[in-house]
């Protein structure tokens, strides 16, 4: 650093050069003690420091530095650090100052195809621009072995999935709860029907939010009806006497024509669910069934199979086929039905009616429906409820209805409250959006495909129908299936 000032006390003493004699150097200071005579040769700076006091000899000549000097190139060098980690940053990731972190979400749907939820992702990406979603169909069979395994190993596991709404014992330890910046606990007794409640809450916090409803109602061939004389049931008294008079059996007694496919388990779509619904009318718990309300509503449901008057049997056809072929007059399904029967006999006469009640008791539906949860271990769980709050939004469960509704008859039944109206002109929908105020469930639920809870209880109601054709009383098929079904609640720590 040449501009800094150098502080020296430099003494002459240096040796001549070989061959030259050395010229005395005189100065004209007086040295520290007595005054040296004029012209008298100045001493060494060795001889110097011999000769005078130690308190007075001169300290060594140095050079004082600078101390910026070493920290200057220090700091100067993290500086550059840093300006090359932001310039850097600024390549890698093309984002200014405050810009949210980009997430990608993994979606796994089970009915729609991606171009179903394409344009409300679209719409929900224009206003959060960070939040990618991936939205990936599944296929449906071991759906529910392959989620949890997904989430056991941690490869690959979808952020946001769809579950069925009896699956939450099974999911328990899987689902992040709802947050109430989402949806607060109000805003679901106010959104959504009451079966949603019983379903999805644990200890006031919510498990998923559904983006549909759907249940039982009743299917009836209207020209089948009206050839017998008979209108359409809204008791099971009613129901009963309108199955006789529409069944038609040859000489033999073989059934041409079925009133109602009840009865059996083999050839009848849903009949779990059916059972389900007969048990909680008749004020029985399917999950402890034992007494009279639950031998009552066992032997009724097979009564319909049980020859001379029986109105199905074993020989018909699958109960959702031979409606379509008009050979029974009554089934009990789930709207989505309508779709499978539409497609296999587009002009079928046939229409939908709520569920039959029995004569002076409580209101009771059934419901079975799928809802949409978020991974508890997810990294972006914020942004994922962030999108099905956006979803369950009025006007955009409206768009994805009208989304499905381009690829089929319908798209599903809305599970919003508010929007019951917007069905209302519609034959195949209205008549179960009508019940679902009075829907329950419980683990009951066909067509699942869980392996699990509502697979394992089903088993053992089977077997207690099959039963009852072996001779086997109402009483002792129940004292068996209760043992059964208690194992599995218990498995799945739930107390009946």
């Amino acid at each position: 650093m040449d501009d800094l000032n150098q502080s020296q006390n430099i003494y002459q003493g240096e040796n001549p050069p070989a061959g030259e004699t050395a010229e005395p150097v005189y100065t004209e200071e007086v040295p520290i003690g007595q005054p040296a005579p004029t012209g008298e040769p100045s001493l060494p700076e060795s001889q110097l420091s011999q000769a005078l006091p130690p308190s007075e000899v001169p300290p060594p000549p140095f050079i004082e530095e600078n101390p910026l000097k070493k920290i200057l190139p220090i700091v100067g060098g993290a500086l550059f650090a840093l300006l090359v980690l932001f310039v850097l940053s600024r390549i890698l990731f093309h984002r200014g100052p405050g810009t949210p972190k980009e997430i990608t979400l993994t979606y796994w749907g089970l009915w729609e195809e991606e171009k179903v939820f394409k344009p409300l992702i679209t719409d929900f990406q224009k206003t959060h621009p960070a939040i990618k979603i991936n939205y990936v169909k599944q296929n449906k069979i071991q759906y529910r072995e392959r989620l949890q395994g997904r989430f056991q190993s941690g490869e690959g596991p979808p952020d946001i999935f769809r579950f069925h709404n009896t699956w939450v014992p099974m999911l328990q330890n899987d689902l992040a709860p709802v947050p109430q910046n989402i949806l607060t606990n109000s805003d679901f007794e106010k959104f959504f029907y009451p079966v949603v409640k019983n379903d999805l809450a644990r200890e006031g916090v919510y498990y998923g939010i559904p983006l549909e409803i759907d249940g039982l109602s009743l299917f009836y061939n209207e020209d089948i009806l009206k050839a017998a004389g008979v209108k359409v049931p809204t008791t099971w008294d009613e129901l009963r006497d309108s199955a006789f008079k529409s069944t038609v059996k040859d000489s033999q007694g073989r059934i041409k024509t079925a009133g109602v496919a009840l009865g059996t388990t083999g050839n009848i779509e849903h009949w779990s669910d059916i059972l389900g619904l007969m048990f909680l009318q008749n004020g029985a718990n399917p999950g402890k069934p034992e007494g009279e309300t639950a031998e009552g509503a066992l032997a009724f449901y097979h009564f319909f199979a049980e020859a001379p008057k029986n109105t199905w049997d074993q020989n018909m056809e699958n109960s959702i086929v031979a409606f379509a072929e008009g050979k029974v007059a009554m089934i009990f399904a789930p709207s989505w039905q309508a779709l499978t029967i539409k497609e296999m006999n587009p002009n079928l006469n046939f229409k939908i009616a709520s569920v039959p009640q029995l004569s002076g008791g409580t209101t009771v539906t059934w419901a079975s429906y799928w809802v949409e949860g978020v991974w508890n271990k997810s990294k972006g769980k914020a942004e994922a409820f962030e999108f099905l709050k956006f979803l369950v939004q009025r006007e955009n469960m409206v768009k994805l209805y009208s989304e499905e509704a381009k690829t089929r008859l319908f798209g599903e039944p809305y599970s919003r409250v508010d929007l019951a109206d917007q069905l209302k002109n519609d034959p195949y929908l209205f008549p179960l959006i009508l019940q679902a105020p009075t829907s329950r469930s419980w683990y009951l639920c066909s067509r699942t495909g869980d392996n699990g809870i509502n697979d394992k209880i089903i088993k053992y109601y089977e077997d207690a129908i099959n039963s009852l054709s072996g001779g086997a009383s109402p009483r002792s098929a129940l004292e068996t299936a209760a043992k059964g079904v208690a194992q599995v609640l218990s498995s799945y720590g739930i107390t009946p």
